[in-house]
């Protein structure tokens, strides 16, 4: 789960994270009332997307009435295709210098990596590209974490100014402890500024947090903005399905994340002929395909609008092809009417001739059955361009 900056910041503050949590406002008026109570404020964007500055999303405002412009200005506008329909009314700061900080899950080394930068800040994309001497890249180890002797080893490798040493080396710390106790996948300061009078503060904050780890942080359901999640994507989730929506027509169910990538990939190659169609979603339903799951699946499927036939492509390992016949079979009959797409359905592996004949005793209107991966892709794009 992505945060956005002011719940990002929230849990900045829940660590003691030095930072100044502003106002939130749905509203021109809000924002206006906000910068009644904070006087000289910024008036920030919320989206989970970075760019905001560029795109518009943060203005200065020097009295409610610039507030309230702005804040019209920026509510409903697009920044890299979202929606902005809140902003962050946050003070004014009188910045000296801008620094940048995170940490994060280095997949690709299997390791926890900090990057830092003290001549980071909003710009710190353009700095790695001319500069990437000056953008420190330090592994953590798993096993010690990060410690006063790593704060500070840290702190002194990217080069904080003398003076700011005690307060990087703390606030480096409080970081960790975010990264580490809320599950965290990113954490990142950008900028973290050093204001006047040689105060360090988080100005704006990224977080990412770890779903796998949801079990154990009840409190982060209050992170969950449902107009913000598509509707469709929000309803998978109440059932425990891992959807993702995509801008397509033909409906994909698989199991396991690897078959589904690929399942994805040849309906892409097929729907070349067939009208350009293109797949609606990604949907891995796991080794868990009973008729209720199946039923699940489905349900979400059939309410996107934009699909026009589904295709369930299944390799029978723990969960047998027999399996996942009699679930789709349940399906249909859970849905009834609400099924109205046609099914193409390739199964392959464990027990393959139970489950095809299964489907063939079925007979039912709404299903295909087709032997080849390439060959149920193809005839799914047919059957969703027709």
């Amino acid at each position: 789960m992505d945060l956005m900056e002011f719940q990002a910041k929230e849990l900045f503050a829940k660590h003691d994270v030095a930072v100044t949590l502003g106002i939130v406002a749905n509203t021109p008026a809000e924002a206006r009332a906000a910068a009644e109570q904070l006087g000289v404020v910024v008036v920030k964007a919320q989206v989970k997307a970075g760019g905001r500055g560029k795109a518009g999303g943060v203005k200065l405002a020097k009295t409610p009435d610039e507030a309230e412009q702005h804040a019209e200005a920026i509510l409903g506008m697009q920044i890299k295709g979202l929606t902005v329909n809140r902003v962050l009314i946050a003070p004014a700061a009188s910045i000296q210098e801008e620094y940048y900080f995170s940490f994060l899950l280095d997949r690709a080394d299997r390791q926890y990596l900090c990057i830092a930068s003290v001549e980071g800040g909003v710009e710190i994309e353009e700095v790695a590209k001319t500069n990437p001497d000056a953008v420190k890249k330090i592994a953590i180890d798993p096993g010690t974490g990060v410690d006063e002797a790593k704060a500070r080893a840290i702190v002194e490798e990217a080069a904080f100014p003398a003076e700011l040493t005690e307060q990087a080396v703390t606030l480096v710390q409080k970081l960790w402890k975010v990264f580490v106790e809320e599950d965290a996948t990113l954490v990142e300061i950008n900028p973290l500024a050093r204001l006047e009078g040689d105060v360090l503060e988080a100005l704006d904050g990224k977080v990412s947090l770890d779903g796998n780890a949801e079990f154990r942080h009840e409190d982060h359901q209050a992170f969950v903005i449902t107009d913000e999640t598509d509707p469709l994507e929000l309803k998978a989730t109440e059932k425990g399905l891992n959807y993702v929506k995509l801008d397509g027509q033909v409906g994909i169910i698989g199991n396991g994340a690897g078959l589904v990538m690929s399942t994805l990939d040849v309906v892409a190659y097929a729907g070349e002929e067939h009208g350009g169609v293109k797949p609606a979603n990604f949907l891995d339903i796991g080794g868990g395909a009973n008729a209720q799951v199946m039923a699940d699946g489905l349900d979400v499927i059939l309410g996107d609008d934009q699909v026009k036939s589904v295709f369930v492509n299944v390799f029978g390992g723990i969960t047998a092809c027999d399996e996942v016949a009699n679930g789709i079979k349940g399906a249909l009959e859970i849905l009834g009417d609400q099924a109205t797409k046609p099914l193409v359905v390739r199964l392959d592996g464990n027990n393959v001739d139970k489950g095809r004949a299964i489907l063939d005793e079925l007979n039912h209107p709404l299903v295909t059955q087709v032997d080849t991966m390439d060959g149920a892709a193809a005839k799914a794009a047919e059957l969703a361009n027709a």
